[in-house]
């Protein structure tokens, strides 16, 4: 099944009708990689009925709200909803037979939807195609099991698991810890086997009921949609056995951060890895591949970090790099190059957060990297030591979110790597987020200073 078929694949209906599925949630991930969509009926779905959606959804806000019409269509305009058939699959969690498709965003016209998420990762992979290349990526994704709270004004907490009582955040690698909740992970092994997401390593994290499950490594777009479609089935198989599965870069404070790693190589056309050498020796695109992002994410930090909260996540005695230092084994560096052969040679950009979109996470670390290939830039000294506590070792990172999208806004790079449209519009989005928390009062501001003089 191509995804560039217009029309249904002949298996589609028989596969529908075998399942008994009733109806296709027909999903996009906006801009902040939530799920949205339209569900069809199958009937409708086999027979290819054409689905569209008003254009604004694609960079819908987590508050709900949307920028101004000019950086969507003034006049409101659709797309279309094209299936990218080979994401089709059945809904592990559903109470009656359901599947779920990843779509395209498809302006009326015929052109790509030039503020979609997954569009500007394929640009990014269309470039790396020119050159017969493909970047082989692995996320590693950290996430809270957390007690639900129907009200947003009292802190999250650890949830009680099969003990009896809440953990208080000793049991690191703990398997006592990670079987606390061997039911949610019981069914979160069987949903990953239906969906077709090869999860690797299962681990519980340093943080109270913080765990990390890992991917397989493979292509970059269909890791993207994995990564998506794993963080909409955690959540869904967490509010089954009473638990929020949160994706918040710091949800708790005080508490160990949730990051998404990304691993990152790149083949060629033979299948070897472009940053190696024939005789085993790091190549001259390895070096200029990390010298790229150093000299791009700092301009490009909202799509690593795309909330207030992410930011909170950069604390110094959290284990959160702060810097786009690298070295290799080091933890304490921004990009840290894991020890390996020369055919799994790689680089772990260790500065998005779980909250990131993955299709811009991973759009942003591998248009930086290209570019740095592009424009042979050198990176700077091999950090050797720990550099958490060293002030920017490398380049200076954007330390909030009004920073970050400042750099973003007034740069050239970001316009240069994903086009004019996508930045105004992503850009105009994240401001409208910021503006609704710049109304909020805290409980620190009403906790320090309602009782100042």
């Amino acid at each position: 099944m191509s995804a560039h078929d217009k029309h249904p694949p002949p298996q589609l209906a028989e596969f529908l009708q075998q399942h008994g599925v009733r109806e296709v949630e027909c999903l996009i991930p906006d801009l902040n990689a939530y799920p949205r969509g339209k569900a069809l009926p199958a009937a409708a779905f086999a027979a290819g009925q054409e689905l569209r959606m008003a254009r604004a959804v694609a960079i819908h806000t987590v508050t709900g709200e949307f920028p101004d019409y000019r950086f969507y269509g003034e006049r409101d305009p659709d797309m279309r909803l094209v299936p990218d058939y080979e994401t089709l699959k059945l809904v592990p969690w559903a109470t009656e037979p359901r599947a779920l498709v990843i779509n395209d965003c498809v302006d009326l016209d015929g052109k790509p939807t030039a503020i979609s998420s997954r569009n500007i990762l394929k640009s990014v992979l269309a470039r790396y195609t020119e050159r017969g290349w493909s970047p082989v990526v692995a996320p590693e994704l950290e996430f809270y099991l957390l007690a639900q709270n129907p009200d947003p004004n009292q802190p999250l907490t650890p949830p009680i698991g099969r003990s009896g009582r809440p953990e208080y955040g000793q049991a690191g690698f703990s398997f006592g810890a990670l079987n606390e909740f061997h039911g949610f992970f019981d069914d979160v092994h069987r949903a990953l086997a239906q969906l077709g997401i090869p999860g690797d390593t299962f681990v519980h994290e340093l943080g109270p009921s913080q765990f990390e499950i890992n991917l397989v490594h493979g292509d970059a777009l269909k890791l993207a949609d994995l990564t998506f479609l794993f963080k909409y089935t955690l959540r869904e198989i967490g509010f089954r056995h009473g638990l929020y599965v949160v994706f918040m870069a710091k949800p708790m404070g005080g508490k160990p951060g949730s990051s998404m790693h990304l691993h990152q190589s790149v083949v060629d056309r033979a299948g070897a890895n472009v940053f190696s050498e024939a005789d085993g020796s790091p190549s001259a695109a390895f070096r200029h591949f990390i010298g790229g992002l150093q000299h791009c994410l700092p301009e490009l930090m909202p799509l690593l970090c795309p909330h207030i909260n992410s930011y909170r996540r950069f604390a110094k005695h959290m284990a959160a790099p702060v810097n786009l230092s690298w070295g290799y084994d080091n933890r304490s560096v921004g990009l840290r190059i894991p020890l390996s052969g020369p055919a799994a040679r790689r680089v772990e950009n260790r500065i998005p957060g779980c909250d990131a979109n993955p299709y811009l996470a991973l759009a942003a670390s591998l248009a930086a990297g290209l570019h740095g290939i592009e424009n042979a830039i050198e990176p700077g000294e091999e950090a050797h030591d720990n550099v958490f506590y060293q002030d920017n070792v490398c380049s200076t990172l954007p330390c909030s979110l009004e920073v970050a999208l400042d750099a973003m806004a007034h740069g050239k790079l970001a316009r240069q790597l994903f086009g004019d449209e996508f930045v105004a519009a992503f850009v105009a989005a994240k401001q409208v987020e910021l503006d609704s928390f710049q109304l909020e009062v805290t409980p620190w501001e009403r906790r320090f200073l309602a009782t100042q003089a």
